[in-house]
């Protein structure tokens, strides 16, 4: 099996930055502890506070599978068009060399 990595960017609704921010960070620890999960980082742009991104490394595309069925995960779909103007973009990334 291959590890990946994922990069997940969000923008905030503008007012909805703090909330965002709340939801994104809730999901960290619960991921950490998930199998599979090499890091799971979230970031902010300095100079853009209503821009958040996941910086996610995993053993293999199955553990990332799970992950995205968890209960953390489906807890926050539902206020994605709540928190954020589009839905978020969403890459994952196979090291070449």
């Amino acid at each position: 099996m291959k590890a990946i990595t994922v990069v997940a960017t969000f923008q905030a609704r503008p007012g909805k930055e703090a909330e965002l921010k709340t939801a994104l960070t809730g999901l960290v620890a619960p991921t950490r502890q998930e199998a599979g999960c090499l890091n799971y980082d979230l970031h902010i742009a300095p100079e853009e506070p209503a821009k958040f991104l996941f910086h996610e490394n995993w053993t293999s595309r199955a553990h990332l599978d799970v992950h995205l069925k968890s209960a953390h995960i489906a807890a926050l779909l539902p206020r994605v068009d709540e928190l954020c103007v589009a839905f978020p973009e969403i890459k994952i990334w196979e090291r070449i060399a």
